[in-house]
């Protein structure tokens, strides 16, 4: 059982370019890679963005013998040399670039259009049967180490997401999550698998080509990670009433109580559904769901397993655990690594978790994500969900140096230093002589919306 033949059997599926208005169905957007020898299973580095025809060179990959690499087009150049010249990929699949040394260039064509991509003549990376997806741990998609998936891993997913989330055939769905990111992948998929219409595009929610679109093709759902629902909320998505939406979601991270909650108000006023969820890059993107008929009860949860799944908390560590059949095979770091494939029974999430008697399961923490302060731990994103609540409509990010500082960084003056450090001293007794606080005009963030940590620490040399 494969993926691509079950989406082979949704007749009612799809593709519209957003800017030329042109609907494809999938016999359209593939590509005819016959050009291609596939005498042994081939590495390809597709350097995608969320345009039809790169949705078309996806599924035309997926169908066929080929382990492929998702990665961001817009990835710096000297980096997709480093990770090129790392793994030696058969094939890659960027249109940006006109050239490639030891690559030849080769045109393949749909109904719609031609691509041309770059092939190696030779190549001797071995690659395990099981290996089909590799998706990079890095939300910049910059990493060399990647997650692997395979064809289990990714069919499990999407029938497990196609159970919870409303999808059917009448459903119009934006792509507006990168699909080289775990969370945007699962929603190509289970909208390929059981959905109507994808409307493909490269604007997100603070375009207003986005609302424009919105309005002319009546979109059904929107999906969007915590940074997403902060800024609809900013630029008055509350405010207006949609005809056509039909449910909302929001995973790839904690969505601070208050913005969780108007959301949750806006859309029992409105009757839309507003699914929140769980989910880890190495379990295939979503794992948990809280009905939202429960969520006004359950707001701070990320609720229950999806179907196959099962959650328990370790003894020790209080560390969340996962099982399923959609838990990754390991990662690669070298190209050695592509030739395994490891049979993980249980993820460890990294994530803090407890259940309640209704077995409904909390985030309290990261593990990653705590450090000590004189000999208090302290939970970073505990942290800033507390400045979230505490100090409305204004975004947080907390990093910090063991025993020596908290970085409080904001992006707007309306929240003082001093009511920072009051607000610490006060209510989480923590010393005000250990936190900082810095303004800047605009977070930095990963290509899945998410702040990018890694770099506020190299910014600010913590």
């Amino acid at each position: 059982m494969t993926l691509f033949n079950e989406i082979t059997k949704n007749r009612s599926l799809n593709f519209i370019d957003a800017k030329t208005k042109v609907k494809y169905n999938l016999q359209d957007v593939l590509f005819d890679l016959g050009i291609i020898e596939k005498t042994q299973k081939q590495l390809v580095f597709l350097y995608c963005n969320n345009k039809v025809h790169s949705v078309g060179m996806y599924f035309t990959l997926l169908k066929d013998n080929f382990t492929i690499a998702l990665l961001n087009e817009e990835l710096d150049q000297n980096l997709k040399v480093e990770l090129e010249k790392k793994y030696h990929p058969a094939i890659i699949i960027d249109q940006v670039r006109k050239e490639i040394n030891y690559y030849n260039i080769v045109e393949v064509k749909s109904n719609s259009t031609s691509f041309h991509i770059f092939n190696l003549k030779e190549t001797k990376t071995e690659i395990h049967s099981k290996v089909k997806i590799l998706l990079s741990t890095s939300g910049t998609t910059g990493s060399p180490k990647f997650v692997k998936l395979s064809e289990e891993n990714i069919y499990e997913n999407a029938v497990s997401i196609s159970e919870y989330l409303p999808i059917n055939y009448k459903d119009v769905t934006p792509l507006n999550l990168p699909f080289f990111y775990s969370y945007g992948l699962s929603v190509l998929h289970s909208n390929a698998l059981n959905g109507g219409t994808i409307i493909c595009d490269t604007d997100d929610v603070l375009s207003k080509t986005f609302w424009n679109q919105f309005e002319e093709f009546g979109f059904t759902s929107i999906a969007g990670v915590p940074f997403v629902y902060e800024m609809l909320d900013r630029i008055g998505f509350r405010k207006k009433q949609y005809s056509t939406l039909c449910y909302i979601s929001q995973a790839g991270g904690g969505l601070n109580q208050k913005t969780k909650q108007r959301f949750l108000d806006y859309c029992l006023q409105n009757q839309v559904l507003f699914y929140v969820m769980y989910g880890q890059t190495e379990a295939t993107a979503r794992i948990s769901f809280v009905p939202p008929e429960k969520l006004h009860k359950k707001i701070t949860s990320i609720g229950k397993p999806i179907l196959n799944g099962k959650f328990s908390i370790d003894k020790e560590s209080s560390e969340l655990l996962y099982e399923g059949p959609n838990v990754f095979g390991g990662y690669v770091e070298k190209t050695s690594d592509l030739v395994t494939w490891e049979e993980i029974k249980q993820l460890s999430t990294g994530d803090l978790g407890k259940v309640d008697e209704d077995g409904y399961y909390f985030i309290i923490g990261r593990i990653k994500r705590i450090i000590k302060i004189f000999g208090n731990r302290v939970n970073l994103d505990d942290l800033e969900s507390f400045f979230k609540n505490k100090f409305e409509a204004t975004n947080f990010a907390c990093i910090g140096v063991e025993d020596k500082t908290i970085l409080v960084i904001t992006d707007t003056d309306k929240v003082s230093t001093e009511n920072i450090k009051k607000v610490i001293g006060q209510e989480l007794k923590i010393h005000s002589s250990v936190i900082k606080h810095k303004i800047i005009n605009e977070f930095s963030l990963t290509s899945n919306g998410k702040i990018n940590y890694k770099e506020l620490q190299r910014r600010y040399e913590l």
